[in-house]
């Protein structure tokens, strides 16, 4: 089964929804890289979403050194262009903060999150082909906010009705993600994802799932700097055991 229609549909729905919201201060730019960067997701949708998943890993939004400027989760340059194989043209949002531009490919900064987590794939799996043939990698909200002074407002800082009408349309595309690939692994990326999926799995009751998360490979989290990649390493395949699912093969 082919299910890139339906994963390339739900994502221009969501960007559709989520560029119909508008936020009041603290946020001063948002970002939405469904729109300005869908030819980078796209590709990314196209390359490595054509059949049914075994696991499914959720982050929470992008950052702005990686899927902010390629359009692909947790989008680090090098592992989207060399280990991915992808490189497309990306355009800009209405409004850029002059702290964050987007440069698209030509950005010289690291987003350290992706490299990090596609790099302990990259580990475990050796090639995408071998890792995207197990499983697949999303964002739960596709925006990502910024304050006057350009710093980052995670959705969890975000005022309670504006976070609730993000929540509804991210929950419905996350919904209708998992029913496109059929994923029965569900891992989070850090606790905020691992409690998004937990409240999906709830809308999808014909299907039993293994749930759990890994740390988050954010540099501010001091546990991620000191365990990382050794501990999600070893959550990876506690997960996988639990699921009844192959190790990577080069576990």
């Amino acid at each position: 089964m082919d299910c890139t229609d339906e994963v390339l549909a739900a994502a221009r729905e969501l960007s559709a929804e989520m560029d119909t919201l508008h936020f009041a201060p603290p946020v001063a730019f948002t970002y939405n890289p469904l729109n300005y960067a869908w030819a980078g997701h796209e590709a990314y949708i196209r390359r490595f979403a054509t059949a049914p998943k075994q696991v499914l890993y959720l982050g929470m939004n992008p950052g702005p050194f990686g899927m902010a400027q390629t359009g692909v989760p947790f989008g680090e340059i090098p592992a989207v262009t060399l280990w991915m194989g992808i490189t497309t043209a990306i355009g800009q949002p209405e409004k850029t903060h002059p702290k964050r531009p987007i440069q698209g490919f030509s950005c010289p900064r690291s987003e350290v999150s992706g490299r990090r987590l596609w790099g302990l794939f990259e580990q475990l799996y050796g090639t995408a082909e071998r890792f995207f043939a197990q499983a697949y990698v999303a964002n739960y909200c596709p925006l990502i906010w910024m304050s006057e002074s350009g710093a980052n407002i995670p959705p969890t800082q975000l005022p309670r009705e504006q976070a609730a009408r993000i929540e509804s349309a991210c929950q419905r595309h996350l919904v209708r993600l998992i029913r496109a690939l059929s994923p029965t692994c569900l891992i989070g990326v850090g606790a905020y994802a691992l409690q998004q999926l937990q409240i999906a799995a709830t809308a999808i009751p014909e299907t039993t799932f293994t749930l759990g998360s890994i740390l988050h490979p954010s540099p501010a989290s001091p546990i991620s700097n000191k365990c990382w990649p050794d501990k999600p390493r070893e959550q990876i395949l506690d997960l996988l055991k639990q699921a009844q699912l192959p190790p990577p093969p080069l576990a």
